[in-house]
């Protein structure tokens, strides 16, 4: 069936209500599991309606997740799902149907596997490209340990173009593990897929081979002759003949119809039979039976509530100010290029991609190739712009450090999702940057009070010779205008931003870095007019290099610090702060606000904020407890 609206009412679906367990699924037959398909994938429409979150790539696994649980004894043998975009159909299968509709909320449903959640969830996911090293490990263990279970990794196209996935593939065929690798071949990961493997398959498709399996196991190729025209072929494919995963060592079965569930039982209960590493390669088309996203992929990709409520803020989204300003430093200087991994819609930059097409290098899921690319064009004089989100970054960290910051060389990074980023959960969060960079020499950091600094940051970064990051959150800003003139910032330099009551002597000091300097001075006047206390709010701009001056000048009348971020307390910007103090042998009482050391669960931001007392409220409140507990002591 092709639907063309979300419903706002629960369907009916009498087969899958009677699945709570895919061993009653195993009880159906097998010409009821186009029914159970049809019925899923109406429910999927309704929750995500429901619960806002990721569609697309759900839509498009219904056969296929039907088929994998129909053919293998979940839980006890392994489905890993890499990246988790596609593991909805997964969560209605294996007993967590009704509470999809308050998935990535607050003690709902995780947005991705988890195995504190589920059994059936084998190994957590969020990043791409984790499953098939995930899954030989599984293997390789219970091969040790002589109870052995089918492993089956199921892995997007978008997920094998990072170098991980054919380490792992590798590796597999070197010990010739009992794995098997389902290629979910939908041209698309977030982004389109990019570069000489999505060339690859896209050959394999023209090609118009298809793979039989006899009831025995054996394979056998023929030409498929009604497959029809494949629109995602290459000019540069053409005639291409060799099958990469064969030619790394693998057995290699398909094209499947990744949407025809009875081929899909027939195929996966036949490689059942077979041993060693195999990859059954599978097309499925993103957003599969709801029209609108069949033709809008992308957009598609992830949705909002239906019924939510409130008006959007007018303010842009910090993504935006990056395109803009990307746009705008690219005008002036023939020298910027600009890099993301497979991030071209995220990071705001579709407007550059079209406007300079031949400075615009989508690296596709490749995040340390990203880096270590950007470190190649910046030895030949060229100065690129690395647009990453935070926990992304954490990938290339050997490549920031050894192939960027060693060598001094001269890129920016364009940080975003930094801090915590709500529905999405601890896998996406971007709690870590500030302590995963600050250790590294020659690196500058930054964090924008607002969107405007946020520009101007960019173009100070921009202008610096070396590696230098701005991090800067997710979603809107605080709806400053941002001025056009782009304005270089004395590297180093903080901005006292509000001082309330300054005829008192003693002052309390907050430092705030990046999202949290308003929320610091919103905290601190209610500070000042409920206690009559003397506060000021300094917006310390630069994590590295730290203001020490600043820091310096206010300890004279300072009584207590207290430093503020939407970052771990433990190596933070916070820290930074200590270690100076320590070093310049100046005691104070210090309070330093942040994240707690653990993973945050998914919420919305404005509850993890509340939940991490990072809200105005909750600064305010440990700001009191902490004056109150010096006061008592002296």
């Amino acid at each position: 069936m092709l639907y063309t609206e979300i419903p706002a009412q629960r369907p009916v679906t009498p087969l899958l209500d009677g699945i709570d367990h895919p061993q009653q699924l195993r009880q159906l037959a097998p010409g009821q599991l186009t029914q159970v398909a049809d019925e899923l994938r109406q429910y999927i429409l309704y929750a995500a309606g429901q619960s806002g979150g990721h569609f697309g790539a759900n839509l498009g696994v219904v056969e296929l997740t039907i088929a994998l649980h129909y053919c293998f004894s979940t839980p006890h043998d392994r489905l890993i799902w890499d990246v988790g975009h596609q593991a909805y159909p997964h969560k209605v299968l294996t007993g967590r149907r009704e509470q999809l509709t308050g998935i990535r909320s607050r003690h709902g449903l995780a947005a991705f596997p988890s195995r504190e959640e589920s059994e059936f969830d084998a190994f957590g996911v969020g990043h791409s490209s984790t499953a098939i090293s995930a899954g030989l490990g599984m293997a390789l263990a219970r091969r040790y340990q002589q109870n052995p279970c089918e492993i089956v990794a199921i892995v997007g196209d978008g997920a094998m173009t990072a170098g991980m996935a054919f380490e792992a593939m590798n590796d597999a065929v070197a010990h010739h593990a009992d794995l098997l690798v389902v290629l979910n071949d939908n041209d698309m990961s977030i982004s389109c897929s990019t570069g000489g493997f999505a060339r690859h398959l896209a050959a394999i498709w023209e090609k118009g081979q298809s793979v039989n399996i006899s009831e025995s196991g054996e394979a056998y190729i023929e030409a498929h002759p009604d497959w029809g025209y494949n629109s995602r072929l290459h000019e540069s494919a053409t005639g291409a003949a060799d099958n990469l995963f064969k030619a790394i060592g693998f057995d290699y079965f398909g094209p499947f119809d990744g949407h025809d569930v009875n081929q899909l039982v027939q195929v996966l209960n036949a490689l059942k039979k077979r041993k060693g590493p195999r990859l059954v390669h599978v097309y499925t088309k993103k957003g599969k039976g709801f029209a609108p996203a069949e033709a809008d992929q992308i957009k598609y990709h992830a949705i909002g509530k239906i019924n939510a409520v409130g008006s959007a803020s007018r303010a842009p989204k910090y993504s935006d100010i990056f395109g803009e300003w990307l746009c705008d430093e690219a005008a002036q200087d023939k020298r910027l290029l600009a890099i993301t991994p497979a991030m071209c819609e995220g990071s705001g930059m579709v407007a550059f991609a079209k406007q300079f097409p031949e400075r615009f290098f989508d690296v596709a899921i490749a995040e340390q190739h990203a880096v270590t690319l950007a470190a190649g064009m910046a030895c030949e004089g060229l100065k690129p712009v690395v647009a990453i989100y935070s926990t992304f970054l954490q990938r290339g960290y050997d490549q920031l450090i050894h192939d960027v910051a060693l060598q001094n060389l001269d890129v920016t990074f364009g940080i975003d999702r930094a801090g915590l980023v709500g529905e999405d959960g601890p896998t996406h969060a971007g709690a870590y940057d500030y302590a995963y960079m600050r250790t590294i020499p020659n690196m500058v950091i930054m964090a924008p009070k607002d969107e405007n600094e946020c520009r101007q940051m960019l173009h100070t970064a921009y202008l610096y010779n070396g590696p230098a990051a701005v991090r800067y959150p997710r979603g809107a800003g605080t709806g400053v205008e941002v001025q056009k003139q782009l304005t270089e910032l004395e590297i180093g330099r903080a901005e006292i931003v509000a001082v309330f009551n300054p005829q008192h002597e003693e002052h309390i000091s907050i430092l705030a870095f990046g999202s949290r300097v308003s929320v610091a001075v919103t905290a601190a006047e209610q500070l000042a007019q409920q206690h009559d206390l003397a506060v000021q709010v300094v917006n310390m701009r630069y994590v590295k290099p730290l203001d020490e001056a600043i820091i310096s000048q206010l300890a004279e009348h300072t009584a207590l610090f207290v430093t503020i971020e939407e970052h771990a307390v433990m190596g933070g910007a916070g820290s930074a702060v200590n270690e100076y103090l320590a070093r310049a042998q100046i005691l104070k009482p210090m309070l330093n606000l942040g994240l707690a050391d653990q993973f945050m669960a998914q919420a919305t931001h404005e509850q993890m904020l509340q939940e991490s007392g990072l809200d105005a409220a909750g600064i305010q409140d440990a700001i009191e407890k902490a004056w109150l507990k010096l006061v008592q002591m002296v």
